[in-house]
């Protein structure tokens, strides 16, 4: 089972992108996508937080973009070339559970290194990233066109304390959700992989790449586990 600060955070996180899909509507031009990004950002920031000010979010989000799209770009062709997403998305879940017991609850939560993620902190990115994609990708099937909010990947670690998150209990939550999400796509017809969103860093973004992009994100995860098990390997890069 979830726990009880999990399943707050959640609540708080889909409460936010509510409000946020309630105040903006799909941009038409470039100049229109700006005063989106700005509206949207507004939203899901206020108040401070986790998430830093708005105009804070908006000069990450301006100086990431290009490396967004070139690591986007790396995932797909880097890591998917050749293979087939839904199959390699089908086996995340028992190839994340073998490698976890390889080691004691202490080495998975352990630090490689003071600025880089353990393992238990990958497998929680990995459920947390897993319930986003679920929401963009329903959010982009509901309403094509409409905007996507990026997020701080590194400040969801903190605020989401997955240093306290047993390894075990992400797996499982990564496990449901990935399943659920995985039901989905196979129901989509050939027009609704083409539908898309317009994310706030890399633009227009399909279903379609979405699902390759995933399957991307957790080979390279899955890589980095296997280094940091083996010896004090480094973990790069999280969902964007």
């Amino acid at each position: 089972m979830m726990s009880k600060s999990t399943m707050r955070f959640g609540a708080w996180f889909f409460a936010r992108l509510r409000a946020a899909s309630k105040t903006v509507r799909a941009p038409k031009s470039a100049a229109a996508f700006e005063s989106v990004g700005t509206t949207v950002e507004a939203t899901v920031t206020s108040g401070g937080g986790a998430f830093g000010s708005t105009a804070e979010f908006a000069k990450r989000r301006n100086h990431h973009r290009l490396s967004m799209r070139e690591t986007i770009r790396e995932y797909i062709e880097g890591f998917i070339a050749g293979k087939d997403p839904l199959w390699v998305q089908g086996g995340t879940a028992k190839q994340l559970a073998a490698l976890l017991k390889r080691a004691s609850r202490a080495k998975l939560c352990k630090r490689p290194a003071p600025d880089k993620w353990s393992v238990s902190e990958i497998v929680a990115h990995l459920a947390d990233a897993e319930i986003v994609i679920g929401w963009r990708v329903r959010s982009i099937l509901g309403s094509p066109g409409l905007p996507i909010q990026a997020f701080d990947k590194d400040a969801w670690v903190t605020a989401g304390h997955y240093d306290k998150r047993s390894p075990q209990k992400s797996l499982e939550l990564f496990r449901v959700v990935r399943e659920a999400n995985l039901a989905l796509y196979k129901t989509l017809s050939s027009e609704q992989w083409k539908h898309y969103g317009v994310h706030s860093e890399r633009r227009e973004e399909s279903v379609e790449r979405i699902l390759f992009f995933i399957a991307g994100h957790d080979l390279n995860h899955l890589a980095q586990i296997e280094t940091i098990l083996r010896n004090k390997g480094r973990s790069k890069r999280g969902l964007p």
